[in-house]
């Protein structure tokens, strides 16, 4: 199966679309190496996505025939994240609730400022 076509039916992308453009961007590894979207994954192989500042790793399991419920995912693939993004992710969402709800986008300077903070 594709790898954009997996990454959609699994739900890591809303729309098979994202995840073919997710792919061509340079942010979809098989094997450390980044993937085209047509890049066909085998049962086993571990595919990592990096989405902002947090790397996430889903091992294949099995290939559903179309676009899965959520309760199936874990039947096709499971999340073999590393505890350290799965922290980084915490603290990127703990940060963002420091910021008033209305008061606007994050400027410049708050942006570097996060990036400082979670910068390993």
């Amino acid at each position: 199966m594709r790898v954009d076509k997996f990454l959609w039916a699994v739900r890591v992308f809303k729309t098979r679309s994202m995840a073919s453009q997710h792919c061509r961007e340079g942010k979809v590894f098989v094997d450390g190496k980044a993937v085209k979207p047509a890049r066909e994954v085998k049962v086993g192989e571990v595919v990592n996505v990096r989405k902002g500042a947090v790397m996430f790793s889903h091992e294949v399991v099995s290939f559903p025939r179309s676009r899965v419920g959520a309760a199936l995912v874990p039947d096709h693939m499971r999340d073999v994240t590393a505890p350290e993004e799965k922290e980084k992710l915490e603290m990127i969402r703990l940060a963002q609730q420091d910021r008033p709800k209305g008061v606007g986008r994050p400027t410049k300077r708050d942006r570097r400022d996060w990036e400082k903070a979670f910068r390993s």
